[in-house]
């Protein structure tokens, strides 16, 4: 091998490649061009574009545009054919952030005016040009003084790399985007361009650490999707911008699928459904993100929280309460005012003493397990608490029950030796995955998150805890992903995903262990050989919140829920008034076993009785006439519409008692 050749390992073998060779070229060594679907490359582990050039020693992999890595590259260079678009037809805009989110991408601009949907169908057609014309995605690293000069027009990019005072590393903000800097000395800065094919022509440049696709024509599908204000970097003090949502594809099958799926996700809001079945309400007297329960939706959620006691109550967990707001000194020594201060509610000062409303249950289940002394003999000690907590989700981010500012965890904390860990893990899991099922949710995927770069805690307690999580969900049988260095700093975890009637993934229980808390506080246990040993403690949170939870059941039935859960599940419908004593009679036994039932004795005509029956999704309506009344039976209708008449009261009565018995689905 020449000095001007190059060690690289392709598809698990090793390849002589000359110096100076692309990605795309060393993929396209066997076949003589780039396989299909490829539009990047991953090298030593990271995405990179086709036109970066190997060095010796580099694994090269395929980046396919259908792969997560893939779609994450497609929508990033839609985002920047949709920002080229808004500044070539509204040559005043300044450029924001554009980042690929899930599903998708956003840019948001400075303009004088917010988007009109006449802009929005103009923004499209432009870009739709500029993918057919095949601009070419071109990277170079810029200085400082180069960047500046180049990007004095654009004040928000020269406030995002710092220019203004920048630090060096790179510049991360909370909308996920973040300048690339380079992994030498020093940093580096890297602007995009976007070339015309035919002549090399400068047709645009944006900031970027990319990667893209080689050029415009491999973005094969996209649509803008909405617009929207939002404040620069997240903050009410900053100006407010005008943000463009669109989404990007594979295929146009594919995003017809996933229009479609938005189409069905929006008749199933839960904020839509909720209102129109009057479960609950957000009063604005009462503030964003606070929502109240109304009858119906408070009796779903007594027969969540029943059937959730009961199960924990089987599987030896013990019942704590503890109050909503806490000295500030508690929060100091979990380290929540040190961690998650910005996402706490601003403090009340009570009686000379600072004090604020939980934001988290732990603290004070550490604090009862701290009350006295506890033995090995204890342990397991399994705490369960409905805990009502408050987190300060900024406004653009609270959405209904899914993001709420209040919301009453299914909170549990368990503490165990470390022996005891790995098979206290598996059970939980289990039991996690057992209470789910019972609530009608059947596709379960999981995501373990191991130790960061940056750590507290010993190499062994890690390796220990990712040791018994591993084996919890090789036990389990769940499909699963490692996220290697997701962890939080002081402990790894499993989430839960959930998938629901149409297909989206929700991330529903965590499981965590945690060694920093119990150190934190002191707590111990005595050991059988008498000296004082530190506990673990497992952080979980099966349904994450009773209100996050019952939203996620509203959209994945739609509000048609099945007989067990519905908040009536039995209306009585009378043909008359003479039939409504009847109807009542019947709902009187159906009372009696337990059955949520009512009887419409309104003055609307039996007809429209039915529609608001089936409006309000009751799973079955018993219709009673003067034929019905004589022969002791109801015409028994489903709320699909189907119906069959002359039943007999006791059939009648029985088919509505198994069915919510047996939990069926109906």
């Amino acid at each position: 091998m020449s000095s001007q050749q190059l060690r690289i390992t392709l598809a698990g073998r090793e390849h002589v490649v000359e110096a100076g060779t692309t990605a795309g070229a060393a993929l396209s060594a066997e076949t003589g061009s780039v396989p299909p679907g490829v539009i990047a490359a991953r090298v030593n582990g990271e995405p990179r574009d086709l036109a970066y050039r190997v060095t010796d020693g580099d694994v090269v992999e395929e980046v396919d545009i259908a792969s997560d890595d893939g779609r994450y590259i497609l929508r990033h260079s839609s985002a920047h054919v949709m920002a080229q678009a808004v500044q070539e037809l509204f040559p005043q805009a300044k450029l924001g952030i554009g980042p690929p989110v899930e599903n998708g991408f956003y840019y948001d601009f400075d303009v004088e005016a917010p988007f009109t949907p006449a802009d929005l169908k103009a923004i499209e057609g432009r870009m739709r040009q500029i993918v057919k014309q095949g601009q070419r995605f071109s990277r170079r690293v810029v200085t400082d003084e180069q960047a500046a000069e180049e990007l004095a027009t654009e004040p928000y990019k020269l406030e995002l790399i710092g220019l203004k005072g920048r630090a060096a590393g790179s510049a991360q903000f909370e909308s996920g985007e973040s300048v690339e800097v380079g992994s030498g000395a020093g940093t580096e800065l890297t602007i995009y361009d976007n070339l015309d094919p035919a002549s090399g022509a400068l047709c645009w440049k944006d900031l970027c650490r990319g990667p893209h696709v080689p050029t415009t024509r491999n973005i094969p599908a996209f649509k803008l999707m909405r617009t929207s204000g939002a404040y620069w970097r997240g903050s009410e003090k900053n100006p407010q911008l005008q943000r463009i949502y669109g989404t990007a594809w594979e295929s146009r099958d594919k995003q017809d699928e996933y229009v479609k799926q938005l189409e069905e996700a929006e008749k199933r809001d839960h904020r839509k459904l909720g209102a129109e079945l009057d479960l609950f309400s957000f009063p604005t007297e009462i503030g964003s993100g606070l929502p109240v329960f109304h009858p119906k939706g408070g009796t779903m959620r007594r027969v969540m929280e029943d059937y959730s006691r009961r199960r924990h109550a089987e599987a030896g967990y013990e019942f704590v309460t503890t109050p909503h707001i806490s000295k500030a000194d508690l929060f100091i020594t979990s380290g929540h005012l040190e961690w998650y201060s910005d996402g706490m509610f601003p403090p009340m000062e009570l009686d000379g003493a600072t004090y604020y409303a939980k934001p988290m249950n732990c603290p004070m289940h550490i604090l009862i397990y701290g009350s006295r002394g506890r033995s090995y003999r204890e342990l397991p000690l399994r705490l369960f608490e409905f805990g009502t907590v408050y987190r300060y989700e900024k406004s653009g981010v609270v959405h209904g029950l899914t993001r709420a500012r209040g919301f009453t965890q299914d909170d549990s904390h368990i503490f165990c030796t470390p022996d005891q860990l790995q098979d206290e893990l598996a059970s939980l899991l289990e039991f996690v995955v057992g209470l789910l099922r019972d609530f009608g949710l059947t596709e379960f995927e999981a995501e373990l998150s191991t130790r960061p770069d940056k750590y507290v805690g010993e190499l062994e307690e890690w390796a220990a805890a990712e040791s018994a999580l591993k084996h919890a969900l090789d036990v389990s049988g769940l499909p699963y992903v490692i996220a290697e260095g997701d962890g939080a700093f002081y402990a790894p975890k499993i989430d839960v995903h959930v998938k629901d009637a149409i297909g989206r993934r929700w991330q529903l229980s965590t499981l965590q262990v945690d060694f920093q808390e119990p150190g934190r506080f002191g707590i111990e246990f005595q050991a059988a050989d008498g000296t004082r040993q530190r506990p673990y403690m497992i952080h979980r949170a099966l349904f994450g919140s009773i209100e996050r939870f019952f939203g996620i059941l509203v959209e994945h039935y739609a509000g048609a829920f099945p007989p067990w859960f519905a908040p009536v599940q039995a209306v009585g419908i009378p043909i008359s008034d003479a039939h409504v004593p009847y109807l009542e009679k019947i709902a009187a036994s159906l009372r009696e076993q337990e059955i949520r039932v009512e009887v419409d004795a309104s003055d609307d005509r039996m007809q429209k009785k039915i529609r608001t029956a089936q409006r309000q999704k009751v799973p079955f309506m018993l219709i009673a006439g003067d034929d019905d009344v004589a022969a002791g039976a109801v015409s028994f209708r489903y709320r699909d519409g189907s119906q069959k008449n002359g039943v007999p009261v006791a059939d009648a009565v029985a088919e509505i008692v198994t069915a919510v018995r047996t939990r069926v689905q109906v």
